[in-house]
């Protein structure tokens, strides 16, 4: 069996679209189960879900309630709740593709991958800003590797909209860092790079499923300077946050890095700039100092959020 593990907090708006999607799937409704795991939302997700269940009753999906705060706490949740050999998470604004469950048994399933993660793409609700060029796309959760499957390298991973794993995988390697992770509207994040990374420490390789897809709902406020800017800083306070829970030799290292991604920042804006893509170039810069001053000032930078 599959487990699709949805985990929200007051997404009223988008939440019915992703439910939508699981109810279209074309597998046979005995491969899969729905787990939705409401982190304390105050708005009408909770109803929507209970509506959804009360018009779908074929489907085997079932509520839970999170109270401990947290996406890490929610994932967690829905990691013990489920009962499928394949676990897979989907954002509560993404849609999945309809035939998401049977590519998960055919392709994902029977591979010798531990992990993995699909295609992202963007479903605008305005369109794209200017200065928004493709490396920033996975701040709104956008991935496209291409259409053939693959391995991920090293240094990148799935994005946590639509990533799946083997249950002997999160038996191996551990769930969801409970330090990591979004808490009501803070945009810090982490959790995902470091699951993933305890997976590749583990030689359990993480695949790119192509065809194991969703569309990602991106609102108008996702595409705002604030948003971006918040965005950023949780990145860069995240990295800070990992990197102390493992030492003051990690923090030296993520500092190093750090420093590295600025020159590529830079040569990348200055491509920008031959291109008279003169928004993106600034963006780009000011997303780089965004996260930088989120890793070298942590307390300061914690007030933004």
């Amino acid at each position: 069996m599959i487990s699709i593990v949805v985990c929200t907090y007051n997404r009223e708006d988008f939440i019915g679209r992703c439910l939508d999607s699981i109810a279209k799937q074309r597998a046979n409704k005995d491969d899969f189960e729905l787990i939705f795991v409401d982190n304390n939302s105050t708005d009408r997700s909770p109803d929507i879900y209970h509506e959804f269940k009360a018009n779908n009753p074929s489907l085997n999906c079932n509520y839970f309630l999170e109270t401990n705060q947290g996406l890490s706490h929610a994932r967690n949740r829905g990691i013990l709740e489920s009962k499928g050999d394949i676990i897979t998470f989907l954002d509560d604004d993404a849609i999945a593709c309809e035939d998401y469950v049977v590519n998960l048994k055919t392709q994902f399933e029977s591979s010798n991958y531990g992990a993995g993660g699909g295609k992202i793409l963007p479903q605008w609700e305005t369109p794209r800003p200017k200065w928004m060029g493709r490396f920033l796309l996975p701040l709104v959760s956008v991935i496209n590797l291409g259409d053939k499957l693959k391995t991920f390298s090293s240094d990148k991973y799935p994005i946590g909209a639509n990533m799946f794993f083997k249950r002997s995988t999160l038996n191996s390697v551990g769930n969801f860092d409970p330090q990591l992770g979004r808490t009501y509207k803070n945009l810090m994040g982490g959790e995902e790079k470091d699951i993933f990374k305890r997976t590749s420490n583990s030689n359990i390789k993480i695949g790119y499923f192509p065809e194991i897809f969703v569309h990602h709902i991106v609102p108008k406020e996702r595409t705002s300077y604030k948003f971006i800017k918040k965005q950023a800083i949780g990145i860069g306070l995240s990295q800070r946050k990992h990197a102390s829970i493992s030492g003051k030799t990690h923090v030296a290292s993520a500092i190093f890095k750090e420093w590295l991604k600025w020159i590529a920042s830079l040569g990348l804006a200055f491509i920008y700039c031959a291109a008279f893509r003169f928004s993106a170039a600034k963006m780009l810069i000011k997303f780089r100092w965004w996260v930088s001053y989120g890793i070298l000032c942590p307390e300061k930078a914690a007030i933004f959020l």
